[in-house]
């Protein structure tokens, strides 16, 4: 096996815009990828713990949804169906219906077919909040992330993200603090009920409130149990809709299928996107409670809602996986206990780190963006594909999949701890010198 960098192909630097991200960080060209391994064109193997961004919770071309899909397209079953009544489609609504409704008394939630990514259900959520309310204001909160469409963006708090919008509008939107945003010391339930009570706060009646269980772009803060309790229950004080963002901690990254699951709250909306397909194909929906389905046909719609590719993986990922939904929480379970310990062991090395987030969706604030980066970089030349998230990139966040095989968690893991060591003696010699 070489180690040599590749050469990647100039069209990339020629033709692809200048918005293109991920590439920056992992400067090599990929050829191929099964399970958690991903391979470039030199033959290099690379542990991969970002996972498409969680899109990829089941890993890289599970089998059994590879063979049902390319069953499906040989057999010229239909490629594309508008939102047109189709035989896969009728699969994945019964198994989603069946594995992860039924079971969670959840039988009166309805399935609507968004865009095909995670910001067009965002957009469908809030649209429709503010048609059943008749407000306009919409809470969401610091550190968010929801989306890059101008309404999904509107809510997102990253001032480097907003700032693509240019001069657009962002509005209807206001921003209050997240559980723990003000540090360990600061009550942001109170503060947020200060201002709905307050008749001068300025802010006006909210059509929903919108939040994440755990903020994965905002940097891996996970709110308790205790304050998104809390938010329903003011939503439901001020007649103010619960939207549950679990585009990126849903779909078993926190533990469960739902990052709320267990807890008492009863989203009048949940967001469905990144990992729904199980293949890492497009795919998105909003899951809204029956009582506010009040669309009219097409009035909310989009040409490709509802991917019929992604119906045949998404049924083959609940039927395989959350069938036994037992054996999926403890699979999980005991990948969060091995990733919770060596995430400690990098913690302990450098002075102020804390462990962030939840279930399998953790990561390590080293307090320095610039500590993040050089980490993952060094990682990254070591065969570990990570990356960062927070305001100032200063959380090295693990998203590998749920189905990583524990060696390959191991091995990767310890990759991690060897360039965070690499990364401090380099930084304590600069600063020697």
């Amino acid at each position: 096996m070489t180690t040599q960098k590749s050469v990647n192909d100039p069209v990339f630097a020629r033709r692809e815009s200048e918005a293109r991200s991920y590439c920056r960080s992992f400067d090599t060209t990929f050829a191929s990828a099964q399970g958690s391994i991903m391979t470039d064109t030199n033959g290099r193997d690379y542990i991969d713990f970002l996972a498409g961004c969680s899109s990829l919770n089941y890993g890289h071309n599970d089998p059994d949804m590879k063979a049902a899909l390319v069953d499906h397209i040989t057999s010229d079953g239909i490629a594309h169906g508008l939102d047109m009544f189709t035989e896969e489609k009728a699969k994945f609504l019964k198994a989603f219906e069946e594995i992860i409704l039924k079971p969670r008394g959840m039988d009166d939630y309805k399935i609507m077919m968004t865009g095909p990514t995670g910001t067009n259900a965002v957009e469908a959520a809030i649209k429709l909040a503010r048609k059943v309310t008749g407000r306009r204001n919409v809470v969401a909160f610091t550190n968010a992330f929801h989306g890059m469409t101008m309404g999904a963006l509107a809510l997102t708090g990253n001032a480097g993200k907003r700032g693509g919008a240019g001069t657009g509008s962002l509005t209807d939107v206001t921003h209050l603090p997240y559980d723990g945003a003000f540090g360990d010391d600061v009550d942001t339930l109170a503060i947020i009920e200060q201002m709905l009570t307050n008749s001068s706060s300025g802010m006006d009646a909210p059509a929903a409130f919108i939040f994440e269980p755990v903020q994965g772009e905002g940097g891996l803060n996970a709110a308790s149990r205790e304050w998104i309790e809390g938010v329903a229950k003011l939503a439901r004080e001020h007649g103010a809709m619960i939207i549950v963002d679990d585009i990126q901690a849903g779909i078993g990254r926190t533990g469960k299928y739902f990052g709320v699951e267990d807890m008492d709250i009863e989203p009048d909306m949940i967001t469905q996107a990144k990992s729904l397909s199980g293949f890492g194909l497009p795919f998105a929906c909003l899951l809204i409670k029956g009582e506010h389905d009040i669309w009219k046909p097409a009035e909310h719609n989009g040409t490709f809602r509802g991917n019929t590719h992604a119906f045949v993986t998404a049924r083959v990922a609940l039927e395989k996986f959350w069938a036994d939904k037992v054996a999926m929480e403890g699979m999980i379970a005991e990948k969060s206990e091995t990733l919770h310990k060596k995430l400690s062991e990098v913690a302990k090395l450098i002075p102020g780190a804390r462990l962030k987030g939840r279930g399998f969706m953790q990561g390590v604030d080293v307090g320095s963006g610039e500590l993040a980066s050089d980490i993952c970089a060094r990682a990254f030349k070591k065969g570990l594909i990570i990356e960062t998230s927070g305001a100032e990139d200063e959380v090295v966040k693990v998203l590998a999949a749920l189905t990583i095989p524990n060696d390959v968690l191991e091995r990767g893991l310890n990759i991690l701890l060897d360039a965070t060591r690499d990364a401090l003696a380099d930084n304590h010699k600069i600063a020697a010198e």
